[in-house]
């Protein structure tokens, strides 16, 4: 079993920036990828960017290309989600996960509880 506690979240105005970090703990964490993954009210939960176990390759969906930063310490058990230039549809739930696999794409199977993070115009 593997569990993972978000944190970091909280409220910016437009612009700004937030890191949020995932501790993992129990099973193996560095050996598998991880994504981080958001749900805003109403709408499905979606990947918006993941790094494979090393750190050596990423994935970044568009809405957040160029502002977000994914980067991991496996000696920590912590990944990372740098948030820069925050905008008001940014405003979700944010949601670590753990990979079934080393590479991406990967299917994900351990979740965090969440935290909020919220953005005022």
């Amino acid at each position: 079993q593997v569990q993972l506690v978000e944190s970091g979240g909280g409220l910016v105005q437009a612009g700004g920036s937030l890191r949020l970090s995932c501790v993992a703990s129990g099973r193996t964490f560095s050996n598998y990828a991880m994504g981080w993954f958001r749900q805003a009210p109403g709408k499905e939960r979606e990947l918006i960017a993941a790094i494979t176990w090393n750190g050596g390759s990423t994935f970044y969906e568009d809405s957040v290309k160029g502002r977000f930063t994914i980067s991991r310490d496996n000696a920590k058990n912590t990944g990372y989600l740098q948030m820069n230039s925050l905008k008001p549809e940014d405003t979700a739930v944010y949601y670590c996960a753990r990979g079934r696999t080393f590479s991406l794409p990967s299917v994900y199977d351990y979740w965090g509880q969440g935290t909020q993070v919220t953005v005022s115009s």
